[in-house]
């Protein structure tokens, strides 16, 4: 059966020939970027004859590209003295499931920041040490959606689970995305971009499940859901200790029909004087020649960045161009591109993409039938 998976995946899309820019369906962006459709995504492989070439000249440039956006995706030294140690949490109360005990914890992401999370521990199945998942929530229910959307069932099929959210949802203060979330990452830690936060975090909770007795830490992996699932591109991008990724409906052209450009993502727009180039924001950094239509830096270089560990991206919509939330056919071109790195690499079958018609959503026929097997594959069994 999980021999089947790429194509069952991919059956009935057309795939191979949508190599084309995505149009811009925001109205919204700051960058309108007419006639970007028309325009190919640059290659990645291009001129690049062996794994060699991928691995020591072409991934160091895309990397040093996008640490520059981030700014960073770990605290600088003199920034450390806020971190203390994630292995301490506090416990806060604890409820035997029937498969699992369920464990509900606040972790020191922040020596004085405590972030609410579950711990979901497998019961009567033997004591490990098994794969564990990190399950972050969207930009609408909190932090313990996840055990309903996924976390249940991988517990019971033995999985530790651990669920949780972005920074932009609950912060320091209780602040959010709209109420200042990343204004206080700045006037702590200077430039640091809010996806280069969550990827801290995230490598945060990874160091918080190695010291698990339960968890294998060579086998961990991230599940998330719309703003989730941005975060999921960023992690499989810049965390290593992550094994295997699922984004479920990011919407990942990043000039696309979702926010990339807010101020709690991205943050396009603003200028950094500090950086000592005429790149002085994200929005220059991503489109390098403005006489071009079409970004020359888009996310299918971080989901090249994630080779060869396994990737799926999971897609809600059948429509050429929805626009919105949901990854659509347009998407396609994105994942191809990355694939091309893949199949350099000889780890095509690692990168996958599920779409489906389940719509923005968490769950769903072929949504869950994807991640399930997906996390089967490349988690549960080693390769």
């Amino acid at each position: 059966m999980l021999a089947l998976l790429p194509a069952l995946l991919t059956a009935q899309i057309p795939n191979t020939s949508r190599l084309n820019q995505h149009r811009v369906s925001n109205p919204r962006s700051p960058a309108p970027e007419p006639g970007a459709d028309s325009l190919p995504i640059p290659s990645l492989v291009e001129d690049l004859k062996s794994p060699q070439d991928w691995t020591r000249k072409r991934r160091p440039e895309i990397l040093a590209h996008w640490m520059k956006i981030l700014g960073k995706v770990e605290p600088a030294k003199q920034d450390k003295q806020w971190f203390g140690d994630i292995r301490k949490p506090r416990i806060l109360d604890t409820l035997e499931k029937p498969s699992y005990t369920r464990m509900h914890l606040e972790l020191p992401i922040e020596k004085d920041f405590y972030q609410p999370h579950l711990l979901l521990l497998p019961k009567g199945q033997g004591s490990g040490p098994f794969p564990a998942v990190i399950a972050w929530t969207s930009s609408t229910p909190d932090y313990t959606a996840p055990e309903q959307w996924w976390g249940a069932w991988l517990a019971e099929r033995g999985y530790v689970v651990l669920t949780g959210w972005s920074f932009i949802r609950n912060y320091r203060d209780g602040t959010t995305f709209r109420t200042g979330a990343a204004e206080k990452l700045y006037s702590r830690f200077g430039r640091w971009l809010p996806m280069g936060k969550m990827v801290h975090d995230a490598k945060r909770q990874a160091e918080y499940l190695r010291s698990l007795k339960q968890v294998d830490g060579r086998r961990i992996g991230f599940i998330g859901f719309s703003l989730g699932a941005k975060a999921a591109v960023y992690v499989a991008a810049f965390a290593p200790e992550i094994t295997a990724t699922v984004a479920l409906d990011p919407h990942i052209a990043v000039n696309g029909g979702t926010n990339w450009y807010a101020p709690w993502y991205l943050d396009w727009t603003r200028e950094w004087p500090e950086i000592p180039t005429a790149e002085h924001t994200v929005l220059s950094m991503l489109n390098t020649d403005p006489r071009r239509p079409g970004f020359e830096h888009d996310h299918h270089e971080l989901m090249a960045l994630s080779a060869p560990r396994p990737f799926l991206l999971i897609g809600g919509s059948h429509s050429e161009d929805r626009g919105g939330d949901s990854d659509d056919l347009q998407s396609w071109g994105y994942f191809n591109r990355a694939r091309e790195v893949y199949r350099l690499l000889g780890v095509e079958g690692r990168i996958q993409f599920a779409s489906t018609a389940d719509g923005h959503k968490a769950n769903g026929p072929k949504i869950d039938a994807a991640w399930q097997q997906f996390f089967e594959r490349w988690l549960k069994q080693r390769y």
